[in-house]
C-alpha cells in the first residue's frame, strides 16, 4: 500500500519516519543545500576567480577541492578537480555543463529511502560518507552527511503516538 504525497508515492512504512507525517506524507525537507560543485581542471584558480567575482573568501582548500563561501560554516560554491575536464560549449549539447549539487543530510542512511521515494535513482555503491544519485532528469547529486560544525538539517520533532480503534457499525434495530 502506498500513499500519494505531491508527485511521489510514499510507502506506508514511512509513517512516523523523520520527514514524513503520521499518515506517511512528506512533511518537511529531507536535506539542506550544502554546496554547488563545479568540475574543473584547476580548482584553486577557478575558486579565486569566483572569490573575486562574488566578493567571498576561499574558506577551504585541498589539492582537489576548494570552497568559496561567506564563512567556514556556510554553504557555497565548491570546485572539484576533474583532470580530464572538457569545458562546456553552451548551448552545444555535445559539451554539456559539469555541475552537481551536494545536499547535506543528518543521516545518509535515513535520507536515502526518502530521495528514492521522490524519484531519484541511486548511482553509487554503498559509501559510509556520501552517496550519489540522479534526479528524475538524470542530473547527479550527492547526499552528504552533515559536518559536525553545521546546524542540524531537520530539527527533531516528537511523533505523536496514534492509536487506531475500530468502532462497531451501528445496527438497525
Amino acid at each position: 500500500m502506498t500513499l500519494r504525497s505531491g508527485f511521489c508515492k510514499v510507502p506506508v512504512k514511512f509513517q512516523g519516519f523523520p520527514g514524513f507525517d503520521r499518515t506517511g506524507r512528506l512533511a518537511a525537507m529531507i536535506g539542506r543545500m550544502h554546496h554547488v560543485v563545479i568540475d574543473c581542471p584547476d580548482p584553486l584558480a577557478l575558486a579565486r576567480f569566483y572569490s573575486e567575482l562574488l566578493g567571498r573568501p576561499v574558506t577551504y582548500r585541498s589539492a582537489d577541492w576548494v570552497v568559496v563561501a561567506s564563512d567556514e560554516r556556510s554553504s557555497g560554491l565548491a570546485f572539484q578537480l576533474a583532470p580530464d575536464h572538457v569545458p562546456p560549449r553552451w548551448p552545444d549539447p555535445a559539451y554539456p555543463q559539469q555541475v552537481h549539487l551536494d545536499v547535506m543530510v543528518d543521516d545518509v542512511d535515513a535520507a536515502e529511502p526518502c530521495v528514492l521515494a521522490l524519484g531519484a535513482t541511486r548511482l553509487s555503491a554503498d559509501d559510509a560518507r556520501s552517496r550519489v544519485f540522479a534526479d528524475p532528469a538524470g542530473h547527479p547529486f550527492c547526499l552528504i552527511p552533515r559536518p559536525s560544525w553545521a546546524d542540524p538539517v531537520v530539527e527533531p520533532v516528537e511523533t505523536p503516538v496514534v492509536e487506531l480503534v475500530e468502532t462497531p457499525e451501528p445496527h438497525d434495530a
